[in-house]
């Protein structure tokens, strides 16, 4: 007889205990006895083994899982009181094999228990009719626990590859002033590139106690950009990054990785380090980190993401083929109608790389617009419920130099951030002229930024400009830029534009001609062949408007 089986009891003894001798029990009472045990090892794993069984087995299985529940209530004593320490644990290299480890082992102790406790019910003393219907509980409440655990193990590895994949393993960074500064690239990297040459360039400035936002985007194309305190670059480049209309500043990356690597000794990506210096000297402050996107790969984030949500103020070209020696584009591929839009990853990815019909700051208000989206819907239960593809996306279009054992902080931040407003400035137009990225005044912009994050850290601000440089709005302070000012209200001073109250989902989409035709992509086709590309720039203006959903 097997060690886990009650032995009978001597002859002459009375059975008054049908849980732990079931023999002589009705049939009934072995089907109530069978569906008990299976719910006693469910909730209680080593219960049924202490009434039924082995006492021995079931005094060790308790002792585990009352550790198991201490451990899950420190669990959630963290999440409620310190929820970045917990998210540090988990992101941990080294706890979270350990907690992988653990998970396993629980998973497969806890299927043991349930086997165990299918031979103490003993299903040839079942009735026939109720050996299924035991047989189904007890496979679903072992995929309802083992499974469970598994699973979590499963994804806790995932994740854990995920993290070593993307994040370094350097020392973790400190606010300055503050805030914590991130530049976001988006680049495309092909084979006859060494290195990405990052077309998109957003500094996300994060307050280190509320996690209010600040979104200040870089054009591709300004010029003469400086370098920080300390860079390397300025030995070479001591008045700022200017030899000619080629030195624009996303053209940082591929020089530094090309010609100057050796002046990054032990530096990952000596391009992107380069290209955070000088995005540092331009806006006057600390970029402590960085986050490169591949555009190339960006699709499948979004696909993972299940899609994005936004209001887009134009239609918006998918572009066809670009003739090098007309400096035209051929016929659309598609459009993206304006309003409300629910994007793929590759209208997604189209929605921000466009510029045809309109110039590139229209392109840097969709691409502000599109971040502001991926923050707005990675909910937890997006999260949870996409997690794998998420992860196994990022792994292919993410690079970073943030530090994984401050995972756990900036998760946190992120987490405050949600829900609040984001506040947003473009070094081009709707804040500036367009011609001011030739030209650049570095005074001003150091000025504007200040500004902003003062703003974005609740700070009290003058309610007129200064130099004509920043307004609050009337509601709350807000700094917001209206896109729809004609080029002629930039002021003079510096060349930068007036702000307006209205919030930046304030607006109406564009989906009618003047005569109050509604546009369509047959209409915008036609004049595509007839050559009419100024009736086009005209229908197509708005579509740097854009807000998430």
């Amino acid at each position: 007889m097997s060690r886990s089986e009650p032995q009978q009891p001597a002859t002459g003894t009375i059975i008054t205990d049908p849980v732990r001798y079931p023999t002589s029990a009705s049939a009934p009472v072995r089907t109530k006895r069978g569906f008990a045990l299976v719910l006693m090892t469910l909730l209680v794993p080593g219960s049924a083994q202490i009434v039924a069984g082995d006492r021995k087995l079931g005094r060790i299985a308790l002792r585990v899982t009352l550790t198991a529940w201490a451990l899950l209530a420190v669990t959630l004593l963290l999440l409620a009181v310190n929820r970045s320490l917990l998210i540090n644990i988990l992101t941990n290299q080294f706890a979270s094999l350990v907690i992988i480890l653990v998970l396993v082992a629980l998973a497969l102790g806890w299927a043991c228990l349930f086997i165990n406790t299918l031979r103490l019910i003993r299903p040839v003393l079942l009735a026939p009719a109720a050996r299924p219907a035991v047989g189904i509980a007890m496979f679903l409440a072992l995929v309802l626990s083992s499974g469970t655990l598994g699973y979590a193990a499963y994804l806790l590895n995932v994740s854990r590859n995920a993290i070593g994949s993307i994040f370094a393993g350097g020392p973790a960074i400190d606010p300055v002033d503050g805030r914590y500064n991130f530049l976001m690239m988006g680049g495309d990297a092909g084979d006859d590139r060494t290195g990405r040459r990052p077309d998109s360039l957003s500094v996300l400035s994060v307050d280190a106690k509320t996690g209010q936002t600040a979104i200040i985007s870089v054009p591709r194309n300004l010029q003469n950009a400086q370098f920080s305190e300390g860079s390397p670059m300025r030995e070479i480049y001591p008045d700022g990054y200017d030899c000619g209309d080629a030195c624009l500043i996303n053209a940082i990356n591929t020089e530094v990785t090309n010609e100057h690597a050796d002046l990054y000794p032990g530096v990952a990506d000596p391009g992107a380090q380069a290209t955070l210096e000088a995005v540092s000297g331009t806006l006057g402050i600390t970029v402590q980190a960085y986050v490169l996107v591949d555009m190339d790969g960006f699709a499948k984030l979004i696909d993972a993401m299940g899609g994005i949500r936004i209001k887009a103020g134009g239609w918006v070209p998918m572009s066809g083929y670009f003739d090098e020696v007309t400096r035209t584009h051929g016929m659309p591929l598609g459009w993206i109608p304006a309003g409300e839009q629910t994007l793929d990853g590759d209208r997604a990815l189209w929605y921000g790389r466009s510029r045809e019909f309109v110039d590139d700051y229209a392109r840097i208000q969709r691409q502000q617009c599109v971040q502001q989206a991926m923050l707005k819907q990675l909910d937890p239960a997006t999260l949870v419920s996409k997690f794998e593809d998420i992860a196994s996306a990022g792994t292919k279009v993410v690079d970073s130099n943030i530090s994984s054992s401050q995972l756990g902080s900036f998760v946190d931040l992120a987490m405050k951030a949600k829900g609040q407003e984001v506040k947003r400035l473009t070094i081009g137009p709707p804040d500036f002229d367009a011609s001011f990225s030739t030209v650049p005044d570095f005074d001003i912009i150091h000025e504007k930024v200040d500004q902003l994050l003062a703003s974005a850290s609740g700070q009290p601000q003058a309610a007129t400009p200064v130099d004509g440089i920043l307004q609050p709005a009337a509601a709350g302070g807000r700094l917001q830029a209206s896109s729809q000012l004609p080029t002629a209200a930039f002021l003079a001073a510096g060349g930068v534009r007036a702000q307006t109250a209205p919030p930046s989902s304030d607006f109406t989409p564009v989906t009618t001609t003047p005569d109050g035709e509604p546009i369509t992509e047959a209409m915008l086709n036609q004049l595509k062949r007839e050559g009419n590309e100024q009736a086009l720039r005209e229908l197509v203006a708005t579509n740097g408007q854009c807000a998430p959903l």
